[in-house]
């Protein structure tokens, strides 16, 4: 896996330093607040296991799915697969954390989804921002990094279900994700 990476744009050191600053921003927000985490899977799960840890306040969590590439590289139409029970979303405060903010277009429907579902409040926190590739205007309310308009791995970011593991982010090799899923296997 670690021959597929190009350059590495985050290290273990700079991701846990990147988490401990958006946890510090989430605590003083939510310090007298009561809120749930709402982890959007898969993409987010090592990034919201990272943050809640480090967020000393009471809270709770909860998981939402929404896929939207698949295979691919481009992101195609969103599936929403499963929501929190609407004891977890009607009336709370809810903090969706998502690995990375893209075109925009995932985390947007969510946030009106929730407030759709009766939430009270509902804030983003993303792990990465890609603002060069917002196909809608949308900013989430917390970020750890922000990245240019590369395909990027690792730190449970995939391509087409591989890399998620690597304990770092990086940029992923173009003949990695051009050649067929068939030769990942």
């Amino acid at each position: 896996m670690h021959q597929d990476v190009e350059r590495i744009l985050f290290t273990e050191d700079q991701i846990r330093a990147g988490i401990d600053r958006v946890a510090a921003e989430v605590t003083r927000t939510y310090s007298s607040t009561p809120f749930t985490v709402v982890s959007v899977l898969k993409g987010s799960c090592v990034f919201a296991s990272d943050l809640i840890r480090r967020i000393p306040i009471p809270l709770e969590l909860a998981f939402v799915s929404a896929a939207s590439y698949g295979e691919g590289t481009t992101s195609g139409a969103l599936q929403l697969n499963f929501f929190p029970a609407e004891s977890e979303i009607q009336g709370r405060n809810l903090l969706l954390v998502d690995d990375i903010l893209d075109t925009g277009k995932t985390l947007s429907r969510l946030v009106g989804e929730m407030h759709r579902r009766g939430a009270r409040d509902v804030k983003s926190c993303v792990f990465l921002d890609k603002p060069a590739r917002r196909a809608v205007a949308f900013q989430s309310d917390f970020r750890a990094f922000e990245v240019d308009d590369l395909f990027v791995v690792g730190y449970g970011l995939d391509f087409a279900g591989h890399y998620r593991n690597l304990p770092y982010v990086g940029a992923l090799r173009k003949e990695c994700y051009e050649r067929p899923r068939s030769a990942m296997r």
